[in-house]
């Protein structure tokens, strides 16, 4: 059985490949397998890969079933002590595997943990996708230590130790792999966008641990795949969001974050009118409707989950306090409210 298996997932990804690619095999000790994962590319990235390097496994789906399917059908076929899900557009430093795996040695029920993440065109930053570690407040939205909302704070240190967190990035995640399987992997139905968040809390519904390791850091492109301008981006991050909240909160809170997503979801399609962004306000309105439709599955769902009180979530709204407030960085947040 490998130690270590990093997982690229690749869609049409030849130019992220082929910048970032070398950094991965020049980083990563002995006993980490680099594999790649194809959903099904209209590219040349596989001619490239088989060409360039032949030394690197590819595994080829049948299919582009967006990230969680395409991490599920390729995690299948690898058998590891951990898998590391790694985006194709992310620059690895030296060290970047050992003190995690390390870390995930000596603690056996920390199902996953992500590394330090920054911003690959401002290194300084931390970036969107999972920064110093995920939290999500009492209505689901997710936000990071060092990013709230579109606001991203400069790596002081401030953010140096190891912390249990909410969930670890999709974009650099190491995983214990039989957890991963244990716990059925990713929901395919998300497609993108949120379903580690939904796996980490499923974890967490389980009575496992999440983690950040500073000591590990790693420079993420982001969007590669789907800018944020996107509306599609704006469609998953909302349905997804819908179908995080009923799939694993507790029954006694349902109703009540329910009615307030209603609220706010509303005044966000609002906001959007009202900038202009006319096709991300109807996203919105899609992804609501879509929700409604697959609450029948959803339901399925959730009858063979495990539902409990868990910590690292903030229990007051981060909408009211980024946008009213004006609480720009995480430590600026009320930390007994966690």
């Amino acid at each position: 059985m490998i130690k270590v298996a990093v997982v690229i997932l690749n869609w049409n990804g030849r130019s992220y490949l082929e910048q970032f690619l070398p950094s991965v095999l020049k980083n990563s000790p002995d006993y980490a397998q680099i594999i790649v994962a194809d959903n099904a590319s209209t590219d040349d990235s596989v001619s490239f890969l088989k060409e360039k390097y032949p030394q690197i496994e590819i595994i080829s789906n049948k299919e582009n079933g967006g990230y969680a399917k395409g991490y599920n059908d390729a995690l299948k076929l690898i058998k590891a002590e951990y898998y590391i899900l790694l985006n194709s557009d992310i620059e690895v430093s030296k060290n970047w595997i050992e003190p995690i795996i390390e870390f995930m040695d000596e603690k056996p029920n920390v199902a996953a943990c992500q590394p330090k993440i920054l911003d690959f065109h401002r290194k300084s930053h931390f970036e969107y996708a999972g920064a110093g570690g995920g939290f999500i407040d009492k209505y689901a939205y997710p936000f990071c230590r060092g990013r709230i909302f579109q606001e991203l704070e400069q790596d002081k240190g401030q953010y140096n130790d190891v912390k249990e967190v909410f969930w670890a990035s999709g974009a650099c995640m190491f995983v214990r792999a039989d957890i991963f399987h244990k716990l059925k992997g990713l929901d395919n139905d998300f497609f993108a966008h949120m379903e580690e968040i939904d796996f980490c809390w499923r974890a967490k519904n389980n009575d496992y641990q999440i983690y950040y390791h500073p000591e590990s850091v790693v420079y993420h492109v982001g969007g590669g795949t789907l800018h944020k301008s996107n509306p599609r981006k704006t469609y998953l991050n909302f349905r997804n969001n819908f179908f995080l909240l009923y799939k694993n909160l507790e029954k006694n809170q349902l109703f009540v974050v329910f009615a307030w997503r209603l609220v706010l979801d509303g005044v966000a399609g609002l906001k959007f009118l009202l900038e202009g962004n006319w096709r991300d306000a109807i996203a919105v309105i899609k992804a609501h409707y879509h929700f409604y439709i697959a609450i029948g599955s959803l339901k399925k769902k959730r009858k063979d989950l495990k539902h409990k009180k868990v910590a690292q979530i903030y229990q007051r709204n981060i909408v009211y306090e980024h946008f009213i407030k004006k609480i720009k960085t995480f430590n600026q947040l009320q930390q007994n409210k966690f």
